[in-house]
């Protein structure tokens, strides 16, 4: 069996609270995952899951009043937690590259698009200015966009945000990482470009035998492009397993409102979507029980009791409900 390339074991991130004595917030718990070379992990739920914490918590990069409380981030053997400064900073960009969220704020505006693209080939590879910057070409040639030799002194205001979502995709894959990990990577795009990018991150996946963590709230871009899933909802996992197979029959309550809420081409012709009632949890005050419970139409006693451990089953396919089955309530 493959070793993974990438393993967390029972990460806990939390918020101290600010103003008023207000209490911690939970934003991440008992989070444990793997990514192998060559796979494409899709990390899926609403805003306010844990999704984007958990990534940044794999390059350390949690703001400020946030902390890593508890757990491991094996890289390739090694714990990233327990590198200092300069050895993080060696692997961020490097080893391990993120596409993050927002492109506005990511790129610095001060600096050219080319020096930006450039740098970190400089840095980790030891480049001159020359070679990285014709590298630099390469990389933003890879990403359409459309003459990069001409634009390298452009600054960032002088692109449209899904040309800067680009030009951050060619910063991130400029070093060839071992990870990817991408935040919302084609949210600015249009769907055409979308399925470009999409591509080539696959591509260049499985080219190097790396690996791609993809959060995303597009479900139809999991469904394509994703090998395995994770399911997260109030800060934890709460299903996971292959693609397919999750798609074809999902066992969470809450997996299942999130599938029904997708359009579908055999759907009744201006019929209105599902929904799943109810508001996300607060995570400074989660419920005793399953967070999920509230809006669940299946909850009972068991489950505002305590919330259920994540139980591994057949086929790699794991989820914490207590004996949710079909469409019947346990």
């Amino acid at each position: 069996m493959t070793e993974p390339l990438l393993r967390i074991e029972n990460l806990d991130v939390t918020f101290r609270g600010g103003f008023g004595n207000r209490p911690k917030v939970r934003a991440v718990t008992s989070l444990s995952l793997e990514v192998a070379p060559g796979e494409t992990l899709a990390i899926v739920g609403e805003s306010g899951s844990g999704k984007s914490v958990s990534a940044l918590s794999i390059l350390r990069l949690i703001p400020d009043p946030g902390q890593i409380e508890n757990g491991r981030i094996l890289f390739e053997g090694q714990d990233l937690l327990a590198l200092d400064d300069a050895g993080i900073r060696s692997v961020r960009g490097n080893r391990i590259a993120m596409i993050f969220q927002e492109p506005m704020s990511s790129l610095n505006p001060v600096l050219t698009i080319g020096r930006q693209v450039a740098e970190p080939l400089r840095l980790h590879r030891g480049l001159s200015r020359r070679e990285a910057l014709e590298q630099a070409v390469e990389h933003l040639e890879s990403v359409a966009i459309p003459d990069a030799a001409k634009r390298l002194g452009d600054y960032p205001h002088q692109f449209s945000g899904g040309m800067r979502q680009r030009v951050m995709i060619a910063m991130a894959l400029a070093c060839h990482p071992r990870l990817l990990i991408a935040d919302e990577p084609t949210t600015a795009l249009d769907v055409t470009v979308q399925a470009q990018i999409l591509e080539l991150l696959k591509e260049r996946t499985r080219e190097a035998d790396s690996a791609l963590i993809l959060i995303t709230h597009d479900l139809g871009v999991v469904a394509r492009y994703a090998d395995r899933v994770a399911v997260m909802y109030g800060g934890r996992i709460v299903e996971s397993g292959p693609a397919a197979a999750l798609y074809a029959d999902p066992r969470h309550p809450y997996t299942q409102g999130l599938l029904r809420s997708v359009p579908r081409l055999e759907g009744e012709c201006g019929g209105r979507l599902d929904s799943i009632e109810g508001q996300p949890p607060d995570l400074a005050a989660l419920p005793a029980g399953c967070a999920f419970a509230p809006r669940c139409p299946y909850t009972h006693d068991r489950c505002l009791a305590a919330p259920p451990s994540l139980e591994a089953a057949a086929g790699s396919r794991a989820w914490a409900c207590y004996g949710y089955e079909g469409e019947s309530a346990p």
